[in-house]
C-alpha cells in the first residue's frame, strides 16, 4: 500500500501509471484502496491521465476498470504527433529500402491511439 501522506497528486498519478503499465489492468475500487484514497480520486487521476496517455475505462458490475491500450509502456520512447506528422510527410517521396526502413520507424515509434 502507498500511503497517501507521502505523495503528492502528481506523484501518485505517475505511480498509478506505472501500476497499469504492470498491470495492464485493474480496478478503480483496488487501485483506490492500494493508494488509500478514495475511488472518485482515483477516477479524477484516471481522467486526467487520459489527457496524455492511452489509458480507457470500462465499465463494469464491481466499480469498473481501467487499462492502458496496446502495447504502451511508460518507459518506451515515442514520436510526438508533430514527429509523426513530419515522418510521414518525408515518407511519400520514399521508395524502396528507405520506404521500407521509414515505415518500421513509424510502426515502432508512433503512438497508435
Amino acid at each position: 500500500m502507498i500511503a497517501q501522506d507521502w505523495i503528492t497528486p502528481t506523484e501518485r498519478r505517475m505511480e498509478i501509471l506505472k501500476v497499469l503499465c504492470k498491470r495492464r489492468s485493474d480496478t478503480m475500487a483496488n487501485l483506490a484502496e492500494e493508494f488509500g484514497v478514495t475511488s472518485r480520486t482515483i477516477k479524477n487521476d484516471i481522467d486526467y491521465l487520459s489527457l496524455s496517455y492511452p489509458i480507457e475505462t470500462v465499465r463494469g458490475r464491481y466499480g469498473g476498470g481501467v487499462k492502458i491500450m496496446g502495447t504502451f509502456d511508460l518507459d518506451r520512447k515515442y514520436l510526438s504527433p508533430i514527429q509523426k506528422k513530419l515522418l510521414e510527410k518525408l515518407k511519400k517521396d520514399l521508395t524502396g529500402k528507405d520506404l521500407y526502413i521509414m515505415n518500421g520507424i513509424l510502426k515502432d515509434f508512433a503512438l497508435n491511439r
